[in-house]
This record gives structure tokens, sequence and C-alpha cells, in this order.
């Protein structure tokens, strides 16, 4: 009877253990963690209208009045795509004014009328023009503009045929640079009808 009592209350206690393990579920797996986004940011847009930057200076050119003038201002030259390109800002200028904007063939403003820098620079002897004209003096560039201050600000290009630094016939540095009195036409030989000189400096390797 002992036997009996015994056999039963194993077989129950066995029964119950196997009612707990099956009332407890299996835990769920862990969800694997999400990856990084490791996708570059997209650059912001280029704008079209936007000048191009410009690069460190390879020459520069500090322009003095000349007699009777308050022209002055200073210039950069800068490789731009592979190009030099002048930018900086003047002052003096007549309100609301345009005015010839030209390198010239010798570093010398020792004249009060700014004429000792010769005139234009032109190493591949052709005639005068826009700098974007088939047929351009090296020294050409688009004129400058003044404000209502007589202020101007410059960001334009030279001609494609020149260069700073290579020391060769068509090297800026050592040139001089100059503001004319009025308007280059880009069509008179050999100065546009651009006038007087307003402003001369010598074109320096950028320090």
């Amino acid at each position: 009877m002992r036997l009996i009592h015994t056999t039963l209350f194993l077989a129950g206690a066995l029964a119950l253990t196997a009612c707990k393990q099956g009332a407890e579920p299996d835990a769920a797996p862990a969800e694997p963690a999400a990856a990084a986004d490791t996708t570059p940011a997209a650059a912001p847009a280029a704008d079209p209208a936007a000048p191009p930057a410009m690069n460190t200076p390879v020459a520069t050119a500090e322009l003095q009045p000349t007699k009777d003038s308050t022209v002055k201002g200073t210039i950069n030259f800068a490789l731009v795509d592979g190009l030099l390109r002048a930018s900086g800002e003047l002052s003096g200028l007549k309100p609301n004014s345009e005015h010839g904007f030209h390198i010239h063939e010798k570093g010398d403003c020792s004249a009060p009328d700014g004429t000792s820098a010769g005139g234009h620079f032109n190493p591949g002897k052709s005639e005068h023009g826009s700098v974007t004209a088939a047929a351009h003096h090296g020294g050409d560039m688009p004129n400058i503009v003044a404000d209502a201050q007589g202020n101007a600000h410059i960001d334009g290009p030279v001609a494609s045929n020149v260069n700073a630094g290579k020391g060769d016939d068509f090297d800026i540095i050592g040139r001089g640079l100059i503001v004319h009195a009025d308007p280059d036409d880009y069509k008179t030989q050999p100065t546009g009808n651009a006038g007087a000189r307003l402003a001369c400096a010598v074109i320096k390797a950028a320090p």
C-alpha cells in the first residue's frame, strides 16, 4: 500500500514539473540592432550664378593715384581653373563711372601721369580688343564700373595667353597696371580710346 502511495506521489510531482516548464514561453530572440547609416550627406548644390572662388594669389598690385587723381586700391591675381583672374577693390573714382583697366608693358610708375608704364602689354603681337574676343592684347581686361560712392569691385578674367611667375615674355610680374579715365571701347587701336591714366601699379609676385 505504501508503495502505491509513493508511486502516485512521484507521478504527480513529475506532472507538475512538466506543466511549469510548458507554461514558461521561450524568451523571444533579441532583434538585431539597426545598422548605422553610413551614406555621406549630399553636398550643397553649387550656385551657377556665383563667381568662381578665388585661389591663393600668385601676384599682387598696389594701385596709387597719378597726379591730380584720388584713385587707389589693391588687385590680386590668382589662378582659377588654370587661368589668371584679377580681383580687388578700388576707391576714389567718379560715382557711377566706367574705366579702362589694362596691364601695361613696363613696371614703371615714376611719371606723374603714369605714361612711364608704356603701352598695353602685348607679347602675342595681337590687335587690341575685348578679353573675350579672338584677338586681344595680353594686357586687355574688362572695364571697371564704379558704384554711387566711387568704389569698384573687380573680379574678372585676364588674357588666357599670359601667366604669372614663369619668367618668359608672357609673364605679367614686373609689368605695369593702369586704371584709365575713360571706358575702353574695345575697338580703337591700340588703346581702346581709354584716355588718361588715373592710377598706376607695378605687378609683383605674391609674398
